[in-house]
């Protein structure tokens, strides 16, 4: 029933959208301090690039889908004659961000420098490729407003969810744990706070993200975490001005080349974005809030295209937590607004200083938090049977991470040099020692793709649906036959994917013989007890 004091003329700005901009502006804030320290630290990218063409891209992104958004409240609310509307909360995608980053930009990079080109053209050639992967995910997500139903239902939730949460624990939740514990002054007070007020609903007079940061802040600078020298501040400082994107349409098609080798990465990451934003959006639904499914899904595809076409490599998508939102109080003014701080905030370059004052580690339990939900939600929106298809589809995520960390460990440690290249008898020395690298290689490659099969057919499989099972199976060693999945390669410092004609053959034959057995299994259940042939 509508209460008096929601009825009546929406507005754009109301006193309690403030506490609403606090909470969806920090979120935006943590993603682009990691995408800077992301770009520089494990891509080096220079300055140029992120200040001058990523982050003004990923400014506009935000203002496009945001200001739409706001834009879709209003209307709503109006045509409803409500005032209790509020806007679906939008910004950039964290799991996408550190998958493109990891599974596509670093290897292409690694490739590049292996196959001898110098850092500016690896570079150049590392950042193409995240355009092309963050355009496939907008493309993806646009198409798929207009049959969005029709992908709900034939894919396995546990599969999809199960797929990124590997990636979640992997490259966020335990990357971000790993810090944590080694800053813990900082990281554990910090997690502390958004244990309490995330899980705990603890209620502060700020919202609990804000006040994880405003606790870190200083436990930084006592700790030291905080250094600036007078170069490092001038050269951040050098990066503050008005820095307008253009087209990287040339870009885009010098990088076409690019998109068939990461389709493994680009279809699955698209496909969860907008499995994920539906979600969303029925959460939004059960808060009291119905949003037209296609439209809201288009402007999320328009708003990851505009990012890609304008020179950004990291899509934007509908976050989870609408009804917190609405519980805030936040109604339609807490996103335009989080749009126009955003890109003025990306356009003017300030985020160097920013990033020198405002330390990851005191917004990075947020990030664990993030990866901790995408992991709970994996086994909390699966039936409880799927459970165990949960669990498989985690494990290629997780060797996948572990893959990295152990040739980032053997690089520090002098291998992958022109006089100590990665080869067969680093294999053979770790096998030696109980670790099967060339297992942990193996599910590296179309990592993703790998969980969504094993976990699809795990779950057609504790349904008794075998010939589905085997379908997935056969589907396995088909991507295996090619190398989409599983086939690998040295290069001087890194393992990297091989496509061919036959190149996976040996994974290929053992997901054939295991499709037979779950064909001969479906057999056997048609056939009644005591059946004589």
């Amino acid at each position: 029933m509508r209460t008096s004091q929601a009825t009546g003329s929406p507005r754009w700005w109301v006193a309690s959208d403030f506490d609403g901009f606090l909470g969806l502006g920090l979120d935006n804030l943590i993603q682009i301090l990691l995408i800077v320290s992301l770009c520089r630290g494990v891509l080096g990218y220079p300055n140029a690039l992120i200040f001058g063409t990523i982050l003004p891209a990923t400014g506009i992104s935000l203002v496009i889908g945001n200001l739409a958004y706001a834009r879709q409240a209003f209307e709503l609310a109006k045509r409803e004659q409500r005032s209790d509307r509020t806007a679906l909360p939008y910004g950039i995608n964290t799991v996408s961000l550190f998958a493109y980053v990891f599974l596509v930009m670093l290897p292409v990079k690694l490739a590049g420098l292996g196959q001898g080109l110098d850092e500016a053209e690896a570079v150049r050639l590392s950042w193409q490729a995240g355009l092309v992967a963050c355009l496939g995910s907008g493309l993806i997500e646009a198409s798929c407003a207009f049959g969005a139903d029709l992908l709900r239902r034939w894919l396995p939730r546990a599969a999809l969810l199960s797929t990124l949460a590997g990636i979640a624990l992997g490259y966020i939740s335990l990357g971000f744990l790993l810090r944590t514990y080694a800053h813990p002054v900082v990281g554990l007070a910090v997690l502390g706070v958004i244990l309490i007020t995330y899980y705990g609903k603890v209620r502060l007079p700020l919202p609990g993200g804000l006040v994880a940061v405003l606790v870190g802040i200083p436990l930084a600078w006592a700790s030291g975490l905080i250094s600036i020298d007078a170069a490092s501040w001038s050269s951040n400082a050098q990066q503050v001005g008005l820095r307008i994107p253009h087209l990287e349409l040339a870009s885009l098609w010098q990088a076409r080349g690019q998109l068939l080798p990461w389709l493994g990465v680009i279809v699955p990451m698209g496909l969860f974005n907008v499995l994920g934003s539906l979600q969303n959006i029925e959460s939004a639904e059960a808060a009291g809030d119905r949003y037209p499914v296609r439209s809201s899904l288009l402007i999320n595809g328009i708003g990851t295209i505009a990012a890609a076409g304008l020179g950004s490599c990291f899509p934007t998508t509908l976050y989870i937590g609408h009804p917190g939102w609405k519980a805030m109080g936040a109604r339609i003014g807490y996103s335009w607004l989080n749009g126009v701080v955003m890109g003025v905030a990306c356009l003017s370059g300030i985020f160097g200083l920013v990033g020198q004052l405002v330390p990851i580690e005191a917004g990075m339990a947020i990030v664990l938090y993030i990866g901790i939900v995408i992991a709970a939600q994996a086994f909390q929106a699966t039936p409880a049977a799927h459970a165990p298809a949960v669990v498989i589809g985690l494990l290629p995520g997780l060797a996948g991470w572990g893959s990295l960390m152990l040739k980032a460990g053997l690089r520090a440690g002098g291998a992958g040099t022109s006089a100590e290249p990665f080869g067969p008898s680093l294999v053979t020395s770790l096998a030696q020692a109980d670790v099967w690298a060339s297992g942990a290689f193996a599910l590296e490659q179309g990592q993703i793709i790998t969980a969504m099969l094993l976990a699809g057919l795990l779950v057609f499989v504790i349904e008794q649906r075998f010939l589905a099972a085997s379908g997935c199976a056969l589907a396995a060693a088909l991507c295996s036959w090619f190398g989409v999945i599983h086939a690998w390669q040295f290069s001087q410092a890194d393992t990297v994917l091989q496509v061919g004609w036959g190149v996976g053959s040996r994974w290929a034959l053992g997901y054939g013989l295991m499709a037979l057995m779950l064909a001969l299994s479906h057999l056997a259940i048609r056939r009644p007890p005591g059946h004589q042939p």
